[in-house]
Protein backbone atom coordinates (compact mmCIF):
# COMPACT_ATOMS: atom_id res chain seq x y z
CA UNK A 1 0.00 0.00 0.00
CA UNK A 2 1.29 3.44 -0.93
CA UNK A 3 1.52 5.84 1.97
CA UNK A 4 1.82 9.53 2.78
CA UNK A 5 3.61 11.31 5.61
CA UNK A 6 1.48 13.58 7.81
CA UNK A 7 3.24 16.55 9.40
CA UNK A 8 1.96 18.64 12.27
CA UNK A 9 1.43 22.36 11.64
CA UNK A 10 4.97 22.79 13.03
CA UNK A 11 6.36 20.37 10.37
CA UNK A 12 7.00 17.64 12.96
CA UNK A 13 6.23 14.13 11.60
CA UNK A 14 3.02 12.80 13.19
CA UNK A 15 2.00 9.68 11.31
CA UNK A 16 1.97 7.71 8.11
CA UNK A 17 -1.40 7.25 6.41
CA UNK A 18 -2.70 5.76 3.19
CA UNK A 19 -2.67 8.01 0.15
CA UNK A 20 -6.48 7.87 0.15
CA UNK A 21 -6.59 9.24 3.73
CA UNK A 22 -4.13 11.98 2.73
CA UNK A 23 -6.41 13.01 -0.15
CA UNK A 24 -9.41 13.13 2.22
CA UNK A 25 -7.46 15.33 4.66
CA UNK A 26 -6.67 17.74 1.82
CA UNK A 27 -10.22 17.76 0.40
CA UNK A 28 -11.73 18.45 3.85
CA UNK A 29 -9.19 21.29 4.28
CA UNK A 30 -7.67 19.69 7.37
CA UNK A 31 -4.28 19.52 5.64
CA UNK A 32 -2.29 21.20 2.88
CA UNK A 33 -0.20 19.40 0.30
CA UNK A 34 3.53 19.89 0.81
CA UNK A 35 4.92 17.37 -1.69
CA UNK A 36 3.06 15.55 -4.46
CA UNK A 37 3.71 12.36 -6.36
CA UNK A 38 3.70 12.06 -10.14
CA UNK A 39 0.21 10.62 -10.07
CA UNK A 40 -3.26 12.15 -10.49
CA UNK A 41 -6.62 10.76 -9.42
CA UNK A 42 -9.57 11.84 -11.55
CA UNK A 43 -13.25 11.93 -10.76
CA UNK A 44 -16.11 13.24 -12.85
CA UNK A 45 -15.62 16.80 -11.61
CA UNK A 46 -12.19 16.87 -10.01
CA UNK A 47 -8.55 16.02 -10.66
CA UNK A 48 -6.22 15.86 -7.67
CA UNK A 49 -2.50 15.22 -7.45
CA UNK A 50 -1.68 12.48 -4.97
CA UNK A 51 0.15 13.89 -1.95
CA UNK A 52 3.32 12.31 -0.62
CA UNK A 53 3.62 14.73 2.32
CA UNK A 54 0.77 16.73 3.87
CA UNK A 55 0.83 19.30 6.70
CA UNK A 56 -2.09 19.73 9.07
CA UNK A 57 -3.66 23.19 9.11
CA UNK A 58 -4.02 23.14 12.91
CA UNK A 59 -1.40 22.18 15.46
CA UNK A 60 -2.04 18.86 17.23
CA UNK A 61 -0.50 18.51 20.69
CA UNK A 62 1.24 15.17 21.10
CA UNK A 63 1.36 14.37 24.83
CA UNK A 64 3.81 11.49 24.69
CA UNK A 65 6.72 10.13 22.74
CA UNK A 66 5.97 7.00 20.75
CA UNK A 67 7.55 3.77 21.87
CA UNK A 68 8.46 1.47 19.01
CA UNK A 69 7.47 -2.12 19.78
CA UNK A 70 10.07 -4.84 19.35
CA UNK A 71 8.86 -6.50 16.14
CA UNK A 72 10.61 -8.58 13.52
CA UNK A 73 10.26 -5.80 10.94
CA UNK A 74 11.61 -3.13 13.31
CA UNK A 75 14.61 -5.24 14.46
CA UNK A 76 15.54 -6.11 10.87
CA UNK A 77 15.33 -2.43 9.95
CA UNK A 78 17.47 -1.34 12.89
CA UNK A 79 20.12 -3.96 12.05
CA UNK A 80 20.03 -3.33 8.29
CA UNK A 81 18.85 -6.88 7.51
CA UNK A 82 22.33 -8.16 8.44
CA UNK A 83 23.30 -10.90 10.87
CA UNK A 84 24.81 -9.25 13.93
CA UNK A 85 27.25 -12.14 14.39
CA UNK A 86 28.67 -12.82 10.90
CA UNK A 87 27.40 -9.91 8.77
CA UNK A 88 25.52 -12.12 6.31
CA UNK A 89 21.87 -11.68 5.30
CA UNK A 90 19.59 -12.03 8.34
CA UNK A 91 16.69 -14.49 8.27
CA UNK A 92 15.63 -14.72 11.92
CA UNK A 93 15.78 -13.04 15.31
CA UNK A 94 18.05 -14.09 18.16
CA UNK A 95 17.82 -13.33 21.86
CA UNK A 96 21.36 -12.54 22.99
CA UNK A 97 20.59 -13.83 26.46
CA UNK A 98 18.19 -16.73 25.73
CA UNK A 99 14.72 -16.43 27.19
CA UNK A 100 15.24 -19.78 28.90
CA UNK A 101 18.09 -18.16 30.85
CA UNK A 102 16.12 -15.11 31.93
CA UNK A 103 16.56 -12.94 28.85
CA UNK A 104 13.71 -10.63 27.93
CA UNK A 105 12.23 -9.56 24.61
CA UNK A 106 13.67 -6.02 24.57
CA UNK A 107 15.63 -3.81 22.17
CA UNK A 108 18.83 -4.49 24.11
CA UNK A 109 18.44 -8.30 23.93
CA UNK A 110 17.14 -8.99 20.38
CA UNK A 111 19.21 -8.89 17.18
CA UNK A 112 18.80 -9.93 13.55
CA UNK A 113 20.61 -13.17 12.83
CA UNK A 114 21.21 -15.60 9.96
CA UNK A 115 19.83 -19.09 10.36
CA UNK A 116 23.27 -20.74 10.53
CA UNK A 117 24.49 -18.52 13.38
CA UNK A 118 21.18 -18.88 15.22
CA UNK A 119 21.40 -22.68 15.09
CA UNK A 120 25.08 -22.69 16.02
CA UNK A 121 24.54 -20.36 18.98
CA UNK A 122 21.53 -22.33 20.16
CA UNK A 123 20.45 -21.84 23.76
CA UNK A 124 23.74 -20.29 24.91
CA UNK A 125 25.21 -16.87 25.49
CA UNK A 126 27.36 -15.45 22.67
CA UNK A 127 30.59 -15.91 24.70
CA UNK A 128 29.76 -19.55 25.39
CA UNK A 129 29.34 -20.28 21.68
CA UNK A 130 32.31 -18.25 20.42
CA UNK A 131 30.27 -15.37 18.96
CA UNK A 132 30.80 -11.65 19.25
CA UNK A 133 28.23 -8.99 18.40
CA UNK A 134 29.17 -6.62 15.57
CA UNK A 135 27.56 -3.72 17.47
CA UNK A 136 25.69 -3.28 20.70
CA UNK A 137 21.91 -3.36 20.20
CA UNK A 138 19.64 -0.65 21.56
CA UNK A 139 16.33 1.07 20.93
CA UNK A 140 15.89 2.76 17.55
CA UNK A 141 16.18 6.50 17.10
CA UNK A 142 13.44 9.08 17.56
CA UNK A 143 11.37 8.58 14.39
CA UNK A 144 11.95 4.87 13.89
CA UNK A 145 8.19 4.30 14.17
CA UNK A 146 7.88 5.79 10.68
CA UNK A 147 10.32 3.25 9.28
CA UNK A 148 8.61 0.42 11.18
CA UNK A 149 5.16 1.37 9.88
CA UNK A 150 6.34 1.52 6.26
CA UNK A 151 8.51 -1.57 6.23
CA UNK A 152 11.65 0.58 6.18
CA UNK A 153 10.96 1.75 2.63
CA UNK A 154 10.59 5.49 3.02
CA UNK A 155 9.67 7.77 0.13
CA UNK A 156 12.75 9.90 -0.68
CA UNK A 157 10.59 13.05 -0.58
CA UNK A 158 10.10 12.48 3.18
CA UNK A 159 13.80 12.69 4.04
CA UNK A 160 14.04 16.49 4.58
CA UNK A 161 11.26 16.32 7.18
CA UNK A 162 12.71 13.30 8.97
CA UNK A 163 16.29 14.60 8.96
CA UNK A 164 15.29 18.03 10.27
CA UNK A 165 13.61 16.45 13.29
CA UNK A 166 16.26 13.88 14.14
CA UNK A 167 18.98 16.52 14.57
Amino acid sequence: MVRALVLNASYEPLSVVSERRAVVLVLTEKANVVVTKDEIWNSETLSIEIPSVVRLTRYVKVPFRRAVPVTRRAVFGRDGHQCQYCGGPAESLDHIRPRSKGGDHSWENVVACCRACNVRKGDRLPDESGFRLRRRPGPPRRFAWIYASTGFQVDPSWQPYLLAESA
